[in-house]
């Protein structure tokens, strides 16, 4: 265990150093929020994959396959799916707006309240983002080094945070990168193949696994349904996703490097899936499925080995952490502080005491995906049908839209508290009266004579 320390050591200070690099990038505001709008196709694929696949989409996956099997994988190709339809289709719309946050769209179609009330719905969704995925790093430190949970989230999170606040963007593509590679490395080709080789092949999982294991659709098909309602269209509409792609230097780079991008998350989706399964044959009475991947680790991997991947799994859930800690932050400062923009110092200020308040609520939070569902439930009731009006609907209104995210919300609360997290109504009776409320007090109030159409 002491090689593999020392390993996740270097990967750390590794992580650290990049975030010093990317301070040094990162001179001005447009440097420090979206990497100066001037990434290339290597670089966006990579932070691209990096952001959306972090700690719910690898541990997460992985305890889905322990359950259910290779149905598992739905979860990463609904947010695959939803990466491939943003970058083929409205990168080029967004790019030409030149702006920073998701809300200052919603502005251009109704005004500044919508914009305001829009920020609060885009804060919490990112805030609870990052908060799952360092739930997830902590989860796994916690088990593999037997720490206790609130060191494991402050070594874990405060490693985020610090890099994150330094050198903003620039920091997380820099880190993005490196994360990329390593975790590619770590799951896909370490410790995919040990897990098959210690089951003794696919034929041998396929013989000690039930049939189910191996179909499709065993995870249900309303599961499945709801997968793609709160993870495709979240990925159509978050602040942390379209935050990258403002980062794109050009149309085709967005195109076609993030259409790279979205391939790859549903193929990383199914690796996760057939480690989950072959854990359940290796380790088939866990009492907690959810630490499927850290025993895997733990119990099925050599020294130094095992380092490699616990590193590469730190990368898959810190990259999404950052992507998300910069989203909350950047909705602060360009959306709810009043002013049009703040100075350089004041972005990193910003994303230093919001890292402090997630940190706080990850030690809180007990579930990385019942997180994920409670983020993008908030974030789909409240900002899908404001913002598809916006683009689709000239009769749109701001007192609309203000209702539909204020009832939206409103409502998926109400329900997740009624029942539960796991429960897949609060989506759906969500939209409902988002959708109601938006056409109806849209049509019972006047347009605003500015309502262009933003796209």
């Amino acid at each position: 265990m002491g090689l593999d320390i020392f390993v996740v050591f270097i990967y750390i200070a590794g992580m650290l150093a990049l975030g010093w690099l990317g301070m040094r990038r990162a001179t001005s505001r447009e440097e420090f929020l979206v990497a100066g709008r001037n990434l290339g196709p290597g670089f966006y694929m990579g932070t691209m994959a990096a952001t959306v696949l972090g700690g719910a989409s690898t541990v997460g996956t992985v305890k889905l396959g322990y359950v259910y099997g290779i149905s598992g994988f739905w979860l990463c190709a609904a947010l695959g799916c939803g990466i491939l339809v943003l970058n083929l289709f409205m990168a080029k719309p967004l790019l030409k707006l030149k702006v920073f946050t998701v809300t200052q769209v919603l502005e251009r179609r109704y005004n500044t309240l919508a914009r305001r009330t829009s920020a609060l719905v885009m804060l919490m969704y990112a805030v609870m983002i990052s908060v799952t995925s360092v739930l997830a790093i902590a989860t796994v430190m916690q088990v593999l080094f037997e720490l206790p949970f609130w060191l494991a989230v402050v070594i874990g999170g405060g490693v985020v945070v610090l890099y994150s606040a330094v050198g903003g963007m620039w920091s997380l593509t820099l880190t993005d990168i490196v994360q990329f590679m390593i975790k590619t490395i770590g799951l896909m080709f370490i410790l995919l193949p040990i897990c098959l080789y210690r089951v003794g092949g696919w034929e041998q999982l396929a013989a000690k696994l039930p049939a189910s294991y191996f179909s499709f659709t065993a995870i249900g098909g309303e599961t499945i349904i709801t997968y793609f309602v709160i993870y495709f269209f979240g990925i159509l509409i978050g602040q942390d996703i379209w935050q990258r792609v403002f980062t794109a230097r050009s149309e085709g780079v967005a195109r076609y490097a993030g259409s790279i991008a979205g391939i790859y998350c549903i193929v990383y989706g199914l690796i996760c899936a057939a480690i989950g399964m072959a854990t359940k044959v290796l380790l088939p009475d866990l009492a907690v499925p959810a630490n499927a991947f850290a025993s895997m680790v733990k119990e099925g991997l050599p020294d130094g080995v095992r380092g490699l991947v616990i590193a590469a799994a730190l990368a898959a859930m810190m990259s999404t952490a950052s992507a998300a800690l910069l989203a909350a932050s950047t909705t602060l400062t360009e959306d709810l502080s009043g002013r049009d923009g703040c100075s350089l110092w004041t972005n990193r200020i910003v994303t230093l005491l919001v890292g402090v308040l997630v940190l706080v609520l990850a030690m809180l939070v007990s579930d990385v995906i019942s997180a994920l569902t409670l983020a993008y439930n908030l974030l789909v009731a409240g900002m899908l049908v404001p913002l598809l009006g916006a683009i689709f609907w000239p009769r749109a209104t701001t007192a609309g839209a203000i209702s539909s995210m204020v009832l939206g919300c409103g409502t998926a609360i109400m329900a997740m508290i009624s029942y539960g997290l796991d429960s897949n109504l609060p989506i759906y009776q969500s939209l409902v009266v988002s959708v109601l409320s938006f056409v109806l007090v849209s049509l019972c109030t006047r347009r605003e004579h500015n309502t262009a159409a933003t796209f």
